[in-house]
């Protein structure tokens, strides 16, 4: 390069770095405040941002390194550090939320010419100690690929910037979404939900789902794709389902259901539990940490279920379909997310909208919402 043209892209040049760490000082905001209740999203084109639920308004933004998706997250149980799921699928990402900066990151290939993705699956034990991710490899080679067995992956989460994982186990395949428990099992959402030992790699099954025993019920329908922490520490997962009249098994006949499994991540006492007929379909949902009777279930409308009376009681249109829900501690409102870039907020008791969120930047997506305390 001749030094005229050196000199002419100088300006340039500055003026990109310089924009560079302006966003980066603009990105980490405030520290958050102990006590508080906040609210974690990430969207495109690749940031993260949290939300005061004490105001209902956006309260910081991170800019996070690589490429997004899918943006699933989960907060680390001191409040402090988010962790996602980020760049097509393949890296954990630790990042301090008081600065907004990365103290954590683990790329899940292992090894020359594998490509590793977990879909949506990682979680952090009820410690902050540890990370769990469900990862699928795949060879690549020059004129094939061969899928290699999955494994479960445990990583120190005091580990860096370079993160390897401490232990590694064989792992049913299909798995998705994932949480643990108090005792420190881990609980996994795939053909069934699963229960591992996280020291030994035993799996066991929690609630049969696709070899559930029902007599005069169809096999479940189900969708683990939002690893939701829930205020009332329940795991919940819902299905659909067809319950016949008898054992003619006639279709036309078979009334349709709705229901959920749940693990209640403090005792593991575990339920599979019908709630209500098919009006519409539900990407997630979630009991209410006020009212364990209740659930909230949101796709094209925000529905209320009874449980025990197994009836529809409340329903709100909506201005777009959102994805994954989210409730407050006190479960006084509902927050949805994902899809679009904004969050939706609505009265748990009333189902009147409260108001909107607008968030910097694009879509969510499939991304997941959690609600926390700092």
């Amino acid at each position: 390069m001749d030094k005229k043209r050196l000199t002419a892209l100088m300006p340039t040049a500055a003026l990109v770095l310089g924009s560079a760490i302006s966003t980066s000082v603009l990105a980490q905001g405030p520290a958050l405040v102990e006590g508080n209740e906040y609210m974690l999203v990430a969207n495109y084109p690749n940031s993260m941002h949290v939300i005061d639920l004490q105001t209902d308004t956006l309260y910081k933004s991170c800019e996070l390194p690589d490429a997004f998706g899918p943006g699933v997250t989960q907060m680390a149980p001191d409040g402090k550090t988010a962790y996602i799921l980020n760049n097509h699928y393949e890296d954990i990402y630790g990042v301090n939320l008081d600065n907004c900066e990365v103290t954590f990151h683990a790329s899940m290939s292992l090894q020359q010419n594998e490509r590793t993705k977990s879909i949506f699956s990682f979680a952090i034990s009820a410690d902050g100690d540890e990370i769990y991710a469900v990862q699928n490899p795949t060879m690549l080679y020059r004129d094939h690929y061969r899928v290699q067995p999955a494994r479960l992956a445990v990583y120190d989460t005091s580990a860096g910037l370079d993160a390897k994982p401490v232990r590694t186990f064989p792992s049913p395949r299909q798995v998705t979404v994932m949480q643990t428990g108090d005792d420190g099992t881990l609980y996994m959402a795939g053909a069934d939900i699963y229960k591992v030992d996280v020291n030994t790699g035993e799996v066991d099954v929690a609630i049969p789902s696709r070899n559930w025993d029902r007599p005069l019920y169809a096999p479940p329908d189900v969708l683990n794709a939002w690893p939701i922490q829930s205020p009332s520490k329940d795991f919940t997962i819902l299905y659909t389902t067809a319950k016949f009249q008898d054992e003619s098994y006639d279709l036309n006949t078979a009334d349709w259901i709705y229901g959920f499994m749940n693990v209640n991540l403090e005792t593991g006492e575990t339920e599979t539990t019908d709630f209500g007929p098919i009006t519409e379909i539900y990407f997630s949902g979630m009991r209410s940490p006020k009212d364990p009777n209740l659930v909230f279930g949101v796709l094209n409308r925000l529905a209320k279920y009874d449980i025990e009376k197994k009836e529809l009681v409340g329903a709100a249109e909506l201005d777009h379909s959102y994805y994954c829900i989210a409730m407050n501690h006190d479960g006084s409102k509902v927050y949805l997310g994902g899809t679009f870039n904004d969050v939706a907020i609505y009265d748990a008791d009333s189902m009147e909208k409260l108001g909107n969120i607008q968030l910097p930047g694009g879509d969510m997506a499939i991304s997941t919402s959690q609600v926390f305390m700092r």
